[in-house]
């Protein structure tokens, strides 16, 4: 019996690997390469990371002043090909700032990756990519020592969580020494929190109204 061996061009140990399949197997290896040990990623370095969307990793922007949180920071997931993205690049920008937690940051963006993104699989990104809108807000609340109570004041929103941070922290100052005072029996205090897109009409702008005088309004509301 003849038996006759098929050899396929390019693919077996003595051939040589044509330039296009060498491409993929250096392509290949470099994503594994780059999965095994991730560039570390230093909050604050104004670099673009690599995250983790579902099963898939994506490239985000960074949101200068709100990018040193160590459990939460601020991106945007834009196209791997950034800034050379043209039709596609829209389906990412149009999620907007996002609230990213710091567990799903897999270390700094590198090219290795580009073939894991849904734009290599030709598919949109989800509508919900696992990371509600970045934007704050404050409240000021007057609770109980039973936590009941109520809400005084909502301001937002805010693109920074540092702004709102200041902010909760200026009201505070306003509020010291009568915060215990203004509802016998509570005390009232001001809070930096995500923003509720959902309950957007009970918040006030504090870019159009110095947020000391939105306070003392709310303050006299709650005396009356």
């Amino acid at each position: 019996m003849i038996r006759r061996l098929f050899r396929r061009c390019a693919t077996v140990p003595e051939t040589v690997l044509s330039p296009e399949d060498q491409a993929v197997v250096d392509a290949f290896r470099a994503m594994l390469a780059a999965l095994r040990t991730p560039e570390p990623w230093t909050p604050g370095s104004a670099q673009d990371v690599a995250v983790r969307v579902g099963a898939h990793i994506e490239r985000a922007h960074t949101r200068p002043g709100d990018d040193h949180g160590p459990d939460v920071i601020a991106v945007a997931l834009v196209h791997p090909d950034t800034p050379h993205a043209a039709a596609y690049a829209h389906r990412y920008t149009s999620k907007g700032w996002l609230r990213c937690e710091t567990a799903a940051v897999l270390g700094l963006w590198q090219l290795a990756y580009t073939a894991l993104t849904h734009a290599a699989a030709g598919l949109d990104l989800p509508d919900d990519v696992g990371m509600p809108p970045a934007h704050y807000g404050v409240d000021v609340e007057a609770r109980q020592p039973d936590g009941r109570g109520f809400t005084l004041l909502r301001l937002g929103p805010y693109t920074q969580t540092w702004l709102a941070s200041r902010d909760a922290e200026r009201l505070n100052t306003e509020l010291e020494g009568q915060a215990a005072t203004i509802v016998p029996g509570f005390t009232v205090a001001a809070t930096s929190a995500p923003f509720d897109f959902g309950d957007r009409e009970t918040y006030s702008d504090p870019y159009r109204t110095d947020v000391a005088m939105l306070l003392a309004a709310a303050l006299t509301g709650a005396r009356t």
